[in-house]
């Protein structure tokens, strides 16, 4: 089959995104906010997403707040996959499984190893089957996946193989390298790596969260470099409103706060030293950290994170459980200082600061001084970055973050908003959209 498109109808799109609503994983965000600017722009968005009992039952990780504001203009398909990987209850067990369980699970190997090597491929065959049935009622002209899971790019790299439908990719995460130690995450001959260069040398556009990301896939695929791109995350306006100037926290507690997931890859101890050391000053000696979010992306973390938050320490530190999407303008309307905690090294950007710059608040830095964040950060007045990612640092960090908060004047506030405003999701993924009409409309001829 050939895929064409007609000036008579708006161009047609399959969003391959495992991890969307209710999902609330770190990279639902910017699926969504893709899918409705597709549909905003005019096209017709169909989305692929993981069945709902993954998220239910298996990994007990959901937000239906998430869901309930997703534009009605997409239509959300949720083909099916095999839980072998995740399923704990033998009562659930296949027949085979149950009876002959060793050699079940050296049978499972082998598909990895063979079909594709992740816990998720079993979601592709259905992905393909389904787009296909779709594909002959009404064609596709563009198909884009974003990963992870990278089960994604290979079921799209397969219906462009079966129906020649051009796709794009968008990386939310690195495939093949570690994020946190900037190795190789796979062994030299891992089929992960055959798989990543098949999907990018056939892609017609690849997108990147930050230009580090973007160059060392570049410098490793060279053939495709000319396709890659960088479409950095944002806010939206629409969800967390625009900030009004707060004035100077003036004779008053100072209200510090982290709003996001919280997960045992972050600095903890070093946030919470450099509190400790941040209370002996004057300045934040009655100051509360209030601590906003979802204790790890999955169920079975939540208590051992909690173990580490010092709620009982008298240190003015609040652990205030999770908060839905049209709560969090509020939560941080409410916070005079924010704290950025973030994890890994120099490729790491988060999608949290986007929203943090928006609110025209104070930022204080946990983190490693290098990573890619700080391209986002700087040139924000209101944001106090650290050298070293260690207690004293970070206290010092505090204080200074503090002291600007007292005394906020409203052409800072002013220029901390004008910074945020170029990574609203209309400004960050607006080009994006763009290059991917591009692609079908260079195909159609248009």
């Amino acid at each position: 089959m050939k895929a064409r498109t007609s000036t008579s109808r708006p161009p047609r799109i399959l969003y391959l995104a495992f991890f969307f609503p209710p999902s609330r994983s770190s990279g639902v965000y910017r699926a969504r906010a893709t899918a409705e600017q597709l549909a905003a722009a005019g096209w017709d968005v169909t989305v692929h997403t993981a069945p709902r009992e993954f998220f239910t039952r298996y990994i007990g990780s959901v937000d239906e707040g998430l869901e309930s504001g997703v534009d009605p203009r997409i239509t959300v398909c949720r083909p099916e996959m095999g839980y072998f990987r995740w399923e704990r209850d033998i009562r659930r067990y296949g027949r085979f499984r149950a009876n002959m369980p060793v050699l079940a699970n050296a049978g499972y190997n082998w598909m990895q190893r063979r079909f594709f090597p992740e816990h998720y491929a079993s979601w592709i065959p259905h992905v393909v089957s389904r787009a296909l049935r779709q594909h002959a009622r009404k064609r596709f002209d563009l198909i884009l996946a974003t990963g992870n899971p990278f089960a994604s790019f290979a079921a799209a790299w397969w219906l462009h193989r079966l129906t020649g439908v051009p796709y794009a990719l968008d990386y939310r995460d690195s495939w093949t390298l570690n994020l946190f130690t900037e190795q190789d995450k796979y062994e030299p001959g891992h089929p992960a790596w055959a798989w990543e260069r098949r999907a990018i040398e056939g892609a017609a556009a690849t997108a990147f969260v930050n230009e580090g990301l973007r160059a060392w896939h570049a410098e490793r695929y060279p053939a495709a470099a000319d396709r890659m791109s960088v479409v950095p995350n944002g806010w939206e306006p629409e969800i967390l409103g625009r900030a009004a100037y707060p004035g100077p926290a003036q004779r008053r507690p100072l209200r510090f706060g982290y709003i996001g997931t919280l997960t045992e890859v972050q600095p903890l101890s070093t946030l919470f030293d450099g509190w400790r050391a941040a209370k002996a000053h004057p300045e934040l000696a009655d100051a509360t950290l209030d601590l906003y979010g979802h204790l790890g992306f999955f169920k079975q973390s939540a208590d051992s994170i909690s173990d580490r938050i010092p709620v009982d320490e008298g240190l003015g530190v609040n652990y205030r459980g999770p908060l839905s999407k049209t709560e969090i303008g509020q939560a941080y309307q409410g916070l005079d200082v924010l704290v950025f905690l973030a994890a890994g090294a120099k490729y790491v950007t988060s999608g949290k600061i986007f929203e943090y710059m928006a609110a025209g608040k104070p930022i204080v830095s946990v983190h490693e001084p290098g990573i890619a964040a700080t391209d986002v950060l700087a040139g924000n007045p209101l944001w106090y970055g650290i050298d070293k990612l260690d207690a004293q640092s970070v206290a010092n960090a505090m204080v200074s973050a503090a002291k600007a908060a007292r005394d906020l004047t409203e052409p800072e506030f002013d220029a901390a908003l004008a910074h945020a405003e170029q990574y609203t999701r209309a400004n960050t993924l607006g080009p994006f959209e763009q290059s991917l009409r591009a692609v079908v409309e260079g195909r159609s001829g248009r």
